[in-house]
């Protein structure tokens, strides 16, 4: 099987597998941005990560008020490769600048996917793989969600497997540690790394990636999130289903083997994930070593007590795609080498494509993108109407408290975070959106709730109810914490 290079890739094959990413990124960002004009964009993740970031390219710690006032982000999640956002602030101060980075790490992780399929199917059929990875499930999900630090994981484990594959072991070891700085739970993807390393039979370089990956995952979670933490701890322990802490988990796997399993499987969310992923594969990843590397992101998931994280309509997803299609691929391309079936390499990529295609027009649930692309969120209605004009009554500068939906449209020129996150002392504006079944945050408050709260706190409202919308205000002096935030 030849190795082929980028150097060996024709100026017009470039050109295609280019169009094919330009046009993906076209419709990532146009959704994106239609998601942001409808106000269906969202302070959970959208306005966390543009607030981060904002303050990144201030040369500022990532301090977010939507996780709660004096909330450094780093104390939540250790992703400190968001700092890689920064300069794009530079060049557009916006929410929208994460959708447009999004798109870019999204698209660039096309490149290690062709080059890796090539040799094994042909040009044409590494350019309907990786068209097809561009337009799966996972990538539209996250695309909906707007930005997530996974995202950052995408392209980096893409070149992980090509790494592997060209046997560029440092790359891959280098690429691994790399991923530290994407998610603290990232150390134990390490550790998979290193399992794989032994398939290639790179003893030394395994059992560093491992020792480093699990070393990193320690420090990190002991160390230095509650360096950051308000609360001074790690609180994202969310396995209690495996038992009440990491040892008893690992006791209760090792001692409760078919019990484990089973957790796998008890929820209609979590069969949807396993036959999504596997099975348009036709379970072919799951007989590639390459699958292992994946292993730890989609336990994770399945073990965690959270519904919201087994559900396939997520961002944790998006990491997962690369792994599974060059899984599939590299089992795929034996089979073909061992038994001459020179039509699949087209035929299988073809089929990915199609079934991208078919569940983007008529199943918009898992595959959102089908809504920019058929033109069903093209038009705003009477509510988006009267959400802009709840966000224009807001002054610069101040403090104030919003409804999920409103706070991406507040983050770049107020303080603001959710309903009752920000104590009772800051805000001295409010919008509750009465078309909300909750506000979303930390403990979220039904509308209801909020007007209750905002009046015992001496809020009066400032125009007549619009379509829903009620902006509040009080008549307290502006906190300098609210004023200086966005101050250079």
């Amino acid at each position: 099987m030849p190795n082929d290079t980028p150097a060996s890739v024709s100026r017009a094959q470039k050109l295609q597998l280019g169009t094919a990413m330009v046009l993906a990124g076209v419709l990532y960002v146009a959704h994106s941005f239609l998601r942001f004009a409808n106000f269906e964009s969202r302070g959970y993740d959208l306005g966390i990560f543009d607030q981060a970031a904002r303050q990144y390219s201030m040369f500022k710690a990532p301090i977010v008020p939507i996780k709660g006032v004096d909330f450094n982000l780093l104390g939540d999640h250790f992703h400190p490769i968001l700092v890689l956002l920064a300069p794009f602030y530079w060049i557009w101060n916006d929410p929208r600048m994460l959708g447009i980075v999004l798109a870019l790490l999204l698209v660039s992780s096309a490149i290690p996917v062709y080059l890796f399929t090539r040799p094994r199917f042909g040009h044409l059929g590494a350019l309907l793989t990786a068209s097809a990875m561009l337009l799966w499930w996972p990538f539209q999900a996250i695309v909906n969600w707007e930005f997530h630090e996974v995202a950052f994981g995408v392209p980096i484990m893409a070149w992980i497997i090509w790494g592997f594959d060209r046997g560029r072991h440092w790359l891959v070891v280098g690429l691994a540690c790399a991923l530290l700085l994407v998610r603290e739970d990232m150390g134990i993807t390490m550790v998979a790394v290193g399992i794989v390393l032994l398939f290639h039979k790179q003893w030394a370089k395994a059992a560093l990636t491992a020792a480093i990956g699990l070393g990193g995952y320690l420090v990190v979670t002991s160390y230095l999130i509650p360096l950051f933490s308000p609360a001074g701890v790690f609180t994202y322990w969310q396995y209690t289903a495996l038992g009440a802490s990491a040892g008893a988990a690992i006791a209760f796997l090792l001692t409760h083997p078919f019990a484990s399993i089973e957790i796998l499987f008890n929820h209609q969310l979590k069969v949807a994930l396993w036959l999504l992923s596997f099975v348009p594969l036709a379970l072919l990843p799951l007989a590639s070593p390459y699958v292992i590397l994946g292993a730890p992101l989609l336990l994770s998931r399945l073990f965690n007590d959270r519904l919201n994280t087994w559900a396939p309509v997520y961002q944790y997803d998006a990491i997962m795609a690369p792994i599974l299609v060059l899984s599939a691929v590299h089992v795929l391309g034996k089979l073909i080498q061992r038994h001459g079936w020179n039509r699949i390499k087209v035929i299988a990529p073809a089929w990915l494509l199609v079934f991208s295609l078919v569940g983007t027009l008529f199943f918009h649930s898992v595959f959102p993108l089908g809504r920019t692309l058929t033109g069903a969120n093209w038009a705003s209605g009477t509510l988006v109407a009267a959400k802009e004009r709840a966000v224009e009554m807001i002054p610069d500068g101040v403090c104030v408290e919003a409804a999920d939906t409103l706070v991406p449209h507040l983050t770049t020129r107020t303080y603001v975070g959710m309903m009752g996150d920000i104590g009772t002392d800051l805000s001295s504006w409010m919008i509750i959106d009465f078309n909300e079944q909750e506000l979303g945050g930390w403990d979220p408050l039904n509308p209801p709730q909020a007007l209750e709260r905002a009046h015992a706190l001496g809020f009066k409202e400032v125009a007549p109810i619009d379509h829903g919308l009620l902006v509040l205000h009080r008549d307290i002096p502006v906190n300098p914490v609210c004023s200086d935030y966005l101050k250079r």
